[in-house]
């Protein structure tokens, strides 16, 4: 077999990551290059700007390149904002020939997708959540199985057509092909989450730069997902609002020195100021907790409200896994199960072969898990791996008609 290249990009808020990968003989994936660049022109993880994007990805792109010593073709971009929707939604039709062929499932989903969808959203993902035969319900793979009807159970993604063909834009002024676009949170679950939480019911709540994006899984199947507009970025403008500091100092700040519960021993903290011509200030360890433990208290409380809402929280005997650069601050695991009154935990992506080990870190979640899905579609193509990729563009094409 020929060496396959993937390349996984992450287009976040914050900052703009892409893994160049090889599927070598033997089906192993082994990672080749990597480049890091901060992100510009994003707002809430949509795209604001074409050309501060454009160019910010030119340039992640092409540090992959150089490290990996290949030309990239195409790449597996993630999308997320608020603009993200999620139904779930039930198709019904008979088994032709008494025993489940793959035919069947192809039009039992597409029976499953004829929602009523606004003509401003697309398509990014049907997730399959269970199949029925003759009222059997439980299943999760019908193939082969005699019947006489199938029916099924599934979750749909949809993404604003305008936010799609923004960031779809700014991949092509780069010269590259849009491969697959994936739900971030959704890539973030496959490097994060293990197949056992997955059945046993868990919240993965991704806490990026621009959004929270929060995604319920029970019988190894996604059961509901939402976006929540407030995460790290809004964290870090309270920081630098609250002690009159450039943005970059309160990033730092948050970093190095917070935490939502406990107040770290030591002296007082030096703060610089906004101004060059300013002098620095000191302030006390407990008053920056105060300010982290109000705003990652609100920030699990809106994710509360909206898991409450679902009716899920109850199911989730997993409990919550939080992940995301904006889950790295000291004790939010601790604040996080006192809201949520469940077990918690923060978890970093299992690293790749040829990742460094500065990849084990929950910012990294979304960029290994679109790599990771990617190499499973390559290998695998499962039936729950979404929608191709034409649908989506079929879905542009008519919204540029119908606009422009």
């Amino acid at each position: 077999m020929q060496n396959k290249i993937l390349t996984a990009l992450d287009i976040g808020t914050t900052k703009i990551v892409a893994l160049v990968g090889v599927i070598e003989q033997g089906n192993t994936l082994t990672v080749i290059g990597h480049g890091i660049v901060p992100s510009a022109g994003l707002k809430r993880g949509v795209v604001v700007n074409i050309e501060q994007t454009t160019k910010a990805i030119h340039q992640a792109v092409e540090l992959a390149q150089k490290m990996a010593g290949q030309s990239v073709q195409s790449v597996i971009a993630g999308i997320a904002g608020s603009h993200v929707q999620s139904l779930n939604s039930h198709g019904v039709v008979p088994i032709r020939q008494q025993e489940v062929q793959h035919a069947d499932i192809h039009r039992v989903i597409e029976a499953a997708k004829a929602v009523a969808i606004p003509a401003d959203q697309a398509i990014l993902h049907i997730l399959p959540q269970e199949f029925y035969i003759d009222h059997q319900d439980g299943i999760q793979d019908p193939i082969g199985m005699s019947g006489v009807r199938l029916e099924a159970k599934v979750h749909v993604v949809t993404g604003a057509v305008s936010a799609i063909a923004n960031i779809t834009k700014c991949i092509e002024q780069c010269h590259l092909k849009v491969q697959d676009l994936v739900l971030e949170p959704l890539a973030s679950s496959v490097s994060v989450l293990s197949e056992d939480e997955k059945r046993l019911g868990t919240c993965l709540v991704d806490i990026g730069g621009g959004t929270t994006d929060i995604t319920v899984f029970v019988g190894g199947s996604v059961r509901y997902s939402a976006v929540i507009p407030v995460a790290g970025n809004q964290v870090t403008n309270d920081v630098a609002i609250a002690f009159r500091t450039p943005h970059t100092a309160a990033e730092t700040l948050k970093i190095e020195h917070g935490s939502v519960l406990t107040v770290s021993e030591g002296s007082s903290i030096e703060v610089p100021a906004i101004a060059d011509d300013r002098p620095a200030q000191s302030i006390d360890p407990d008053q920056l907790v105060l300010v982290l433990h109000a705003r990652y208290e609100e920030l699990m409380q809106m994710v509360a409200k909206e898991l409450n809402r679902s009716q899920w929280l109850p199911m989730l005997a997993s409990g919550i896994v939080l992940t995301g650069g904006g889950s790295m601050v000291r004790e939010l695991d601790q604040l996080a199960s006192q809201v949520f009154q469940c077990p918690v935990r923060v978890a970093v992506p299992e690293l790749l072969t040829g990742l460094p080990d500065s990849f084990a870190h929950p910012k990294y979640a979304t960029a290994v898990g679109l790599l990771r899905y990617g190499y499973q579609r390559a290998i695998e193509q499962p039936v729950s791996s979404g929608i191709p990729s034409n649908t989506i563009l079929a879905k542009l094409k008519r919204w540029f008609h119908q606009y422009f």
